[in-house]
């Protein structure tokens, strides 16, 4: 006997289910107390403190992007291209990047570790990536206080002001 099929096309995905921003969130805390809790042995994560800003799963939770923030001393997010070859970048020790990298190279024991924490099937692979909304909301604020952009902002609030008399 046949089953039925639906010929009709599916909607296309509007974003993560609650299952995947339920799991997310989880794995989110348990990594919080993870990096808290453990001393890392990479070089790059030494006397380093990360944020976990958000995780994303895949929709059958096997793996897991985690975005992170570096917060503390030694932190220089400034990236120089080597002046012998233009193509080199010179990234120093301590910026987002190496601590980020630092978060790949140990992920593996990450995940050892989540293991051990969740209540999961499976424990998902575990990749880092800079969360850069911190600095896209450093470029908003900087935005807002040009002179220029203040300028707009009091014509604006003028006008708005003087629809509502």
């Amino acid at each position: 006997m046949k089953r039925h099929t639906d010929k009709t096309p599916k909607p296309a995905s509007t974003g993560p289910s609650q299952r995947q921003l339920r799991a997310g969130e989880l794995i989110r805390h348990a990594l919080v107390d993870i990096l808290r809790h453990e001393d890392l042995q990479d070089p790059a994560l030494i006397n380093v403190s990360v944020t976990v800003t958000e995780v994303r799963l895949t929709p059958d939770l096997r793996h897991a992007v985690c975005f992170v923030e570096p917060l503390g001393a030694g932190i220089a997010p400034k990236i120089d291209r080597e002046a012998s070859s233009p193509s080199r970048i010179a990234v120093e020790l301590g910026s987002p990047e190496v601590v980020v990298a630092g978060l790949n190279r140990v992920a593996k024991f990450l995940r050892g570790r989540l293991g051990k924490t969740i209540d999961m099937k499976f424990t998902p692979d575990l990749k880092f990536i800079h969360d850069e909304s911190f600095n896209s909301a450093a470029y908003m604020n900087r935005l807002f206080d040009n002179p220029v952009v203040q300028q707009d902002l009091r014509r604006l609030s003028d006008v708005v002001e003087d629809e509502d008399d």
